[in-house]
């Protein structure tokens, strides 16, 4: 009977012309909105990513930044996207009294904002947003620390923080700092991000503290010039050294023992997940309950050759 059942309506669709209903294209435009000036990197993942969902999804997705990271350029490129009338809005919170204003016009005009990378599940509360895809720094930095920790019995440390105006870099160091179980103080260094500023910081903070035993970079833009400066110090492997995030660079010195983990938050994460709920909100008006971690995990010597076959790319 069930047999026949399910033939009949097989025969009563072909005869109708009708079909199960399928997704279709809707001409969506979403906004990706970064904090990262065009020297960084390592949003070409991100960048990746939001084509890939892009394509799969049939969608449009425009990728928007600060050039030089200037984050009050950052707010009027909210504000003109905003003005463009999207379908939805992804955005990082690199300084939340910055973009609480911009973000928050964003969603008073009704258009869907999902908030990635920089900031917290709370911020993104705060602005109405409608989920957060991204890693809890501080315990990101926690977890690193205490990882430091028991690898190494470091008890004092550098963090250089080549983004400093970011609240969530400084949670990365805090973190860091508690896990640990020191303070953090001065062991936290504004190093900038040109290579060669960042390379001189680090060099004449450990000539003046020799005895540093830990060093945790927060990014490639930190992690390279640090690389570099070790390397020219003779002290490459003989200082415990964690980093954020992986390039290239910070693949060849896991590789070669220098440093002993890379932090993944999975950027591509971060990107192809707000473009494919943001489409299926479009779409359906279905929207996940709750706010989604993409991170941390920890890149080591182990599993190094898996994640470096799609650096830069997937990873």
């Amino acid at each position: 009977m069930k047999s026949r059942f399910l033939a009949l309506a097989a025969a009563a669709v072909a005869l109708t012309g009708l079909a199960p209903a399928a997704a279709q294209a809707e001409g969506e435009r979403f906004v990706l909105i970064s904090h990262a000036p065009d020297s960084d990197s390592w949003w070409n993942t991100i960048k990746n990513a939001i084509n890939v969902a892009g394509e799969q999804m049939d969608v449009e997705v425009e990728y928007r930044n600060p050039p030089t990271g200037d984050l009050a350029d950052m707010g009027r490129i909210v504000q003109q996207a905003a003005a463009s009338n999207p379908d939805g809005i992804i955005v990082t919170i690199a300084d939340f009294d910055v973009l609480s204003g911009p973000v928050s016009d964003a969603v008073a005009k009704a258009i869907p904002v999902i908030t990635i990378n920089s900031g917290t599940e709370e911020q993104s509360k705060q602005l109405g947003a409608m989920m957060h895809v991204g890693q809890p720094e501080y315990m990101a930095g926690k977890l690193a620390g205490e990882r430091a920790k028991k690898e190494s019995g470091a008890d004092s440390f550098l963090c250089v923080n080549h983004y400093i105006t970011n609240p969530a870099s400084v949670e990365r160091c805090q973190g860091f700092a508690d896990g640990l179980g020191v303070e953090l103080g001065e062991q936290m260094i504004d190093s900038g991000m040109d290579p060669s500023e960042v390379k001189s910081k680090v060099m004449a903070y450990l000539n003046s503290n020799p005895d540093t035993g830990a060093i945790l970079t927060l990014g490639p833009n930190s992690a390279e010039p640090t690389i570099a400066a070790l390397d020219e110090m003779g002290q490459s492997g003989e200082i415990y050294f964690g980093t954020f995030d992986l390039s290239s660079g910070i693949a060849d010195a896991i590789k070669a023992g220098t440093v002993n983990f890379a932090i993944d938050q999975q950027p591509y994460l971060q990107g192809y997940l707000p473009v494919v709920i943001l489409t299926n909100y479009a779409r359906y008006g279905v929207m996940p309950g709750n706010s989604i971690n993409s991170g941390p995990g920890f890149i080591t010597d182990s599993n190094i050759e898996l994640v470096e076959k799609y650096a830069g790319q997937y990873r």
